[in-house]
């Protein structure tokens, strides 16, 4: 059985944000980010492929810590679990939506977009988040304005952000990590080219404050 993860914002400076078509493509994506230096792997639940995707990267990659991501229903809760994902991330959340978050066993992060928002998490418990969507919500001047009267929330910020704006999010107190997909290109992906994705993992493995 794998180990728990104690906090996803802890495994790395970024933790891609994977969309799968082809489930046969799940082992070698997660293969290529693990050997560049990236072990968190947020499959999204947005594609037929994503649950069996999940399944896979837990059955065959071991040392990658395998999430699921755009995770909107108690039901896909459940079903992300039972897959094997070791986390959970929500664009949003609900009441419902967090109790089954809670109860679920494996850490995660609900997502918030505005002040309030963090201050009703923060009053349920749960002090680790994802800000998105990070660009359009405010992106680095906003989360450096939470981090004064909401020093306690720390997040993983996702939406628009690459390579040249990762490390002003990274240099921020409150953000532990960032999501994104730039290490995964599109032709890259349909190419099946993993030493790409590989390397450009490897770089952003490397991006700090």
């Amino acid at each position: 059985m794998s180990s728990p993860v104690p906090s996803v914002l802890d495994l790395a400076p970024v933790v891609p944000v994977v969309v799968i078509e082809d489930a046969a493509d799940a082992v070698p994506l997660a293969r290529a980010l693990v050997a560049g230096g990236l072990p968190a792997v947020e499959v999204t639940l947005r594609t037929p492929a994503a649950l069996e995707a999940v399944r896979a990267i837990a059955g065959e990659v071991p040392e990658a810590v395998v999430g699921a991501g755009t995770v909107i229903t108690a039901e896909q809760v459940g079903e992300a679990v039972a897959a094997g994902a070791r986390f959970l991330v929500s664009p949003g959340w609900t009441d419902t939506l967090l109790e089954a978050m809670r109860t679920s066993g494996v850490p995660f992060l609900p997502g918030v977009s505005t002040a309030s928002e963090v201050v009703a998490l923060l009053e349920r418990g749960v002090r680790e988040m994802k800000f998105f969507p990070a660009r359009a919500a405010g992106g680095t001047a906003y989360l450096k304005s939470l981090a004064g009267p909401l020093p306690q929330a720390r997040f993983c910020p996702t939406g628009g952000i690459g390579p040249d704006s990762a490390p002003d999010y990274l240099a921020l107190p409150n953000v532990g990590c960032v999501g994104g997909s730039w290490m995964l290109p599109a032709d890259a992906v349909a190419a099946r080219d993993w030493a790409r994705v590989e390397a450009l993992a490897r770089e952003a493995a490397r991006l700090r404050a």
